[in-house]
């Protein structure tokens, strides 16, 4: 006979979970609230309501060009690390490459190794072969970080995937490469969708890497609201910090509505 949940441990879990809430959305409801203030410093509660700083970092050349240089870079990694991770998850799954668990470890790897120092390993590393930093080298070094996320969700959905479909289409004629595209591909879908969101929210977010690879002229936004942040705080990076949440839901809602946001989160 299943025994009653006591009531202290109902109560003590309803309290995890109320605090696990808040610590969780209490910096987003401050982040959001401040950068609606009308303050010319960063202050919660807000003093008023006002839309100007939002004004002001969508009329800020220099915001607007670190966002510009940001979302080309994440969306260069986002392509870079689902065909590659994707492509790297299906050999890993049918054991075809020599050596298939060593290099599972390897495509996984960046995720146990420190941000700060890969990214002092990379500046040396390229300064002392090819040079000055450029932004292929940001796009190199973001895609290496995100590329572990495409590997793991896709490979999550291989192990649950049926076997049985791709045979079936091998018996019904089917060549390897219309097998790939219209079997194996169309399973890992949930996976891939998942990692490359995964892939365009850490290169997009990344500071570490963009900090200690940027260059004049290469600035991201995260760089560019530490910088705001250590010279000049204003509610500005506030306002930048809230649209860079709503770009993350905007993300959310289009997987929600393609993929299915429990088919991804299953993943």
């Amino acid at each position: 006979m299943v025994r009653s949940v006591p009531g202290w441990l109902r109560v003590a879990a309803i309290v995890f979970i109320a605090a696990t809430l808040i610590v969780l959305l209490a910096p987003l409801i401050v982040v959001i609230g401040a950068s609606v203030s009308e303050s010319q410093f960063i202050s919660f509660p807000p003093q008023n309501f006002s839309l100007r700083w939002y004004a002001a970092v969508l009329s800020s050349s220099a915001y607007l060009s670190a966002a510009l240089i940001s979302l080309q870079i994440a969306l260069a990694v986002t392509v870079t690390a689902t065909l590659v991770g994707g492509a790297a998850a299906i050999a890993l799954h049918r054991r075809q490459l020599p050596g298939s668990e060593v290099l599972a470890t390897l495509f996984l790897s960046p995720l146990v190794l420190p941000t700060i120092i890969y990214a002092i390993g990379m500046l040396m590393f390229w300064s002392a072969t090819f040079g000055p930093v450029s932004p292929v080298v940001l796009w190199l070094g973001h895609s290496v970080i995100a590329l572990p996320y495409v590997v793991r969700t896709t490979l999550a959905v291989l192990s649950e995937s049926d076997p049985a479909l791709e045979e079936a289409a091998r018996t019904m004629g089917a060549n390897r490469l219309q097998r790939l595209w219209l079997v194996v591909v169309p399973q890992c879908l949930p996976g891939l969708a998942a990692g490359a969101f995964f892939a365009f929210n850490i290169s997009f977010d990344e500071a570490v890497l963009s900090l200690f690879l940027r260059k004049p002229g290469l600035t991201t936004l995260p760089v560019q609201i530490y910088g705001q942040l250590e010279f000049s705080p204003d509610p500005s990076v506030a306002a930048v910090s809230s649209l860079m949440i709503a770009i993350t839901v905007v993300l959310i809602l289009v997987i929600d509505r393609m993929l299915g946001l429990k088919r991804v989160a299953s993943v």
